[in-house]
């Protein structure tokens, strides 16, 4: 097996990383021989989950981080590459979401879901296009949200529609300089995100993020001559798609 298809001593950051669909990625990746970074804005639970790793024996740090913020992620990134020596992958999972109709959705709350949603991403690129290694790879999580539309959701939607679109580019522009961009569009999951929210939600129409995670791993050991710049992962009783 060629490196570029094992994950083994290989350095990921994911942003988000310590809890929900980024702590499954996190868990999958350290398995399989990954170096993680995670990148979160919850200080206690990136270290807490760092430390779950590294107890198990894998190799893990914690860096908080918004991802909205320029210093905060360019000081993350280089935390990375200063103790494990470079970086091969970012997977931009942070996200949030407010429930609100257009007329009580205020522009703060607008903002703070793009910044997060679509921003961060953006940053996340940014600066790390230069310092990833050979070969590097940018994975966004998208959703559903970014293919069709519900009531209530309108930053949402704005932002992983907004997602899809800078990840496109991205693959078309970064491919020539030999990094890999992919989208993960991700149907709905058992996870905080969603069942922190909506408590009466019917959880068999949902998935466990692990399988979600999977998608991720698989995106990340193609070959170097091969990339997967989209891929969605429903479950089988997905409500939000046909």
């Amino acid at each position: 097996m060629r490196e570029s298809e094992t994950l083994d001593g290989r350095v990921v950051l994911v942003t988000g990383g310590a809890s929900g669909l980024g702590a499954a990625i996190c868990n999958m990746l350290a398995a399989e021989g990954a170096s993680i970074v995670i990148a979160d804005l919850n200080e206690a639970r990136a270290h807490e989950n760092a430390h779950r790793l590294t107890e198990g024996g894998a190799t893990a740090c914690a860096a908080t981080m918004d991802v909205g913020d320029q210093e905060q992620v360019a000081a993350a990134l280089d935390l990375a590459i200063q103790r494990y020596g470079k970086l091969d992958a970012v997977v931009n999972n942070a996200g949030v979401d407010v429930t609100a109709s257009i007329d009580e959705l205020d522009v703060a709350a607008w903002e703070r879901v793009l910044r997060t949603n679509l921003t961060g991403p953006f940053l996340m690129a940014k600066l790390a296009k230069n310092r990833l290694a050979p070969h590097g790879h940018i994975v966004n999580i998208a959703s559903t949200a970014a293919r069709r539309a519900w009531p209530n959701a309108s930053a949402y939607h704005a932002s992983k529609w907004g997602l899809m679109g800078l990840s496109h580019a991205l693959h078309a522009e970064l491919r020539g300089m030999g990094l890999k961009v992919s989208a993960v569009i991700a149907g709905g999951m058992r996870t905080p995100f969603l069942l922190d929210r909506f408590p009466d939600i019917d959880t068999s129409c949902l998935q466990d993020p692990e399988n979600v995670a999977r998608a991720v791993r698989f995106v990340l050991t193609q070959p170097d001559e091969t990339v997967v710049p989209e891929v969605m992962v429903l479950p089988m009783k997905e409500t939000s798609w046909p």
